[in-house]
């Protein structure tokens, strides 16, 4: 068996590209001590996406991003720019 080595969230929890969602959907895969051939089984996608979103990269379409997210109990949040600080100082305190 596959040891499964824990990764951290990201520590700012502003999501500005496909790799900061990428570490974050890692992070909740290895926290649950899920490999990534158990992950995709039990969501429903191909190994190869689920390893793609985990990389960063951008050729996975959005809809299938969020289902991911959601399976691996990743929260994402949205916010209109302006209020981008106040939400992130409270998402952040509330981590702590």
């Amino acid at each position: 068996m596959r040891r499964i080595i824990p990764v951290n969230f990201p520590s700012d929890p502003v999501v500005t590209d496909a790799g900061v969602l990428g570490t974050a959907l890692r992070a909740a895969r290895t926290g649950a001590g899920m490999t990534l051939e158990d992950a995709a089984a039990l969501l429903g996608v191909a190994k190869q996406t689920l390893n793609n979103l985990e990389r960063g990269k951008d050729s996975v379409g959005l809809g299938l991003a969020l289902k991911v997210a959601q399976g691996l109990g990743v929260a994402l949040f949205v916010a209109p720019a302006s209020q981008r600080e106040q939400v992130r100082r409270r998402i952040k305190s509330a981590q702590q």
